[in-house]
């Protein structure tokens, strides 16, 4: 059973900056996917972005696009969420999932993801 942990959430001013990390438990493959998602109160959950683990490939949301960047660590089993010039829209629990075999008309699909994670809270103040 695949295991995720996500942390690095927090509170933070507008224009600023936080990273948010998701350990694994098991190995990827080479069709892994693994991507963001978050919700705030009140809104369904929506995707942020996604990294296939097959050339790195990664996909954003229109609305985090050149403002987000997703990373990994093979050695570490650690996704990366590098979130710059947050907005206060930008608030919610953010989760990090993973699926393997997610093909690419999927990858923004929460669906398509069996394992999630237990969220992390960021808060973004105005």
């Amino acid at each position: 059973q695949v295991q995720l942990v996500e942390s690095g959430g927090g509170l933070v001013q507008a224009g600023n900056s936080l990273r948010l990390s998701c350990a694994y438990s098991e190995r990827t493959f080479s069709n892994t996917a693994m991507s963001w998602f978050r919700q705030a109160p009140g809104k369904e959950r929506e995707f942020v972005g996604a990294i296939r683990y097959n050339g790195g490939y990664t996909y954003f949301a229109d609305s985090v696009k050149g403002r987000f960047s997703i990373s990994r660590d093979g050695a570490k089993k650690t996704v990366y969420l590098q979130m710059n010039s947050l907005k206060p829209e930008d608030s919610g629990i953010y989760y990090c999932a993973r699926g393997d075999g997610v093909i690419l008309s999927s990858i923004r699909a929460a669906e398509a993801y069996k394992y999630w994670g237990q969220g992390t809270q960021v808060t973004v103040s105005s």
